[in-house]
């Protein structure tokens, strides 16, 4: 995947750092070429020498070493490099990114790089949280900083939430989708001319959550993964790109307005804010009922009186009332269909009732992996018959969908 290309790794002073030499190992498996900057924090968590022995090369640490500014120097260093890894980024470096400090090796090569910069988020739920670390995050992503992750989990700390350097695998993935598509990860270089620079775009993404009581809700398996992606994907095409997502765990795509949602009629209400657009694409999965009556306490269990009674009323079809007639249609709106049997079929059968002009299919038994997994398989139904793609990275699909898209919009 990665051959012959350079990467320096930036290792700052998180628990995170632990899983560098793993991550150095599986990127120099898939080709890469790694050179590794540890910071004395980072050193705190791993050792220059384990570092040294899975890169096959020095580590960087110094930034007044004679030794090394005379051999390498930190210009060379951060120039010599395809892109630069920051991994794991503590919110201490991301805010040092952000204000162009240079106060070691590591901070003064990422100031004087003018290679791509991706990082790995690694920090407490709380520091990611709060309101300067998402700024940090909003402007490095605006300057064109590519982020992978974080993820939801366990803390080393003892707490639950975001936060989570992504798993090394997971990172390798995202450098290779980065060479791959010719830009970091995420980073959204949209400008006058790109293929979609000047419409607008809306999509809808993850599951919905419809309430019980207020504990219980009726939901699916969506992970919001492939809405995510498709909203990145018109993004870095140059489009003004809305996302109207249900409760997912996915980080926001950079460079798109992320509108939360819970339920079916909260999604359609924030569609129907965002008309008008070219394009309306939903990925999400709706639910198609919801409880008549929701109850104000939590239903108790009583063993004398039985399980109680759910009685189901129909949500409003977002997919439908988007494509329906009228002033704020979009001039191409996409539906998913997600079939456990007949797919292809059903799909056809969906384009035709819900009034789309594409619908895109894919398997979701529980076999395929696909409904919170990171590929697909799909297949897109417009009025000039059936298209097979072959199993892809969601991204990937992403990707393909977004320039399909653009086409389409070109030609109207």
């Amino acid at each position: 995947m990665l051959d012959g290309k350079r990467i320096l790794l930036v290792v700052s002073g998180g628990i995170a750092a632990y899983k560098t030499p793993e991550l150095v190992r599986r990127l120099k498996e898939s080709g890469a070429a790694v050179r590794c900057v540890l910071t004395a924090g980072g050193a705190e968590f791993v050792t220059p020498l384990a570092l040294a022995a899975v890169s096959e090369g020095k580590v960087y640490q110094a930034l007044f070493s004679l030794t090394d500014e005379n051999e390498m120097g930190h210009i060379r260093l951060s120039r010599e490099a395809d892109v630069v890894l920051v991994a794991p980024a503590t919110a201490n470096i991301l805010a040092k990114m952000v204000y162009g400090l240079a106060d070691d090796l590591a901070t003064t090569a990422l100031l004087a790089t003018d290679k791509p910069i991706l990082a790995a988020p690694a920090m407490n739920v709380r520091m990611w949280d709060n309101p300067a670390t998402q700024h940090n995050i909003k402007t490095l992503t605006e300057r064109g900083v590519g982020f992978i992750g974080p993820e939801e989990g366990d803390m080393a700390c003892g707490e639950w939430g975001m936060g989570r350097m992504s798993e090394p695998d997971r990172i390798v993935a995202a450098v290779d989708a980065f060479f791959r598509q010719g830009r970091a990860a995420g980073a959204v270089r949209a400008a006058a001319g790109a293929p979609l620079s000047g419409t607008k775009a809306l999509v809808t993404s993850g599951p919905t959550f419809e309430a019980i009581d207020p504990v219980r809700y009726i939901a699916n398996r969506s992970s919001g993964k492939q809405g995510h992606a498709i909203a990145g994907a018109l993004a870095r095409l140059g489009s003004q790109t809305t996302l109207v997502s249900g409760p997912s765990r996915q980080p926001d795509p950079p460079g798109v307005r992320v509108v939360r949602v819970e339920s079916a009629r909260d999604m359609l209400t924030a569609c129907q804010r965002a008309l008008p657009v070219d394009v309306a694409v939903c990925a999400a999965a709706v639910a198609d009922w919801r409880a008549e009556t929701v109850a104000k306490q939590k239903i108790k269990k009583t063993g004398a009186a039985g399980a109680p009674s759910l009685k189901l009323v129909e949500n409003p079809d977002v997919l439908a009332t988007l494509s329906a007639p009228g002033n704020l249609r979009p001039r191409l709106v996409i539906g998913f269909a997600a079939e456990t049997e007949d797919v292809v079929a059903g799909a056809v059968a969906k384009r035709t009732a819900k009034g789309c002009d594409w619908m895109v299919a894919n398997d979701v038994s529980p076999a395929t992996g696909i409904m919170e997994g990171d590929s697909n398989t799909v297949h897109l139904i417009t009025a000039g018959g059936v298209e097979d793609w072959p199993p892809l990275a969601k991204t990937a699909v992403a990707e393909r969908l977004a320039a399909r898209v653009a086409e389409a919009l070109a030609a109207s």
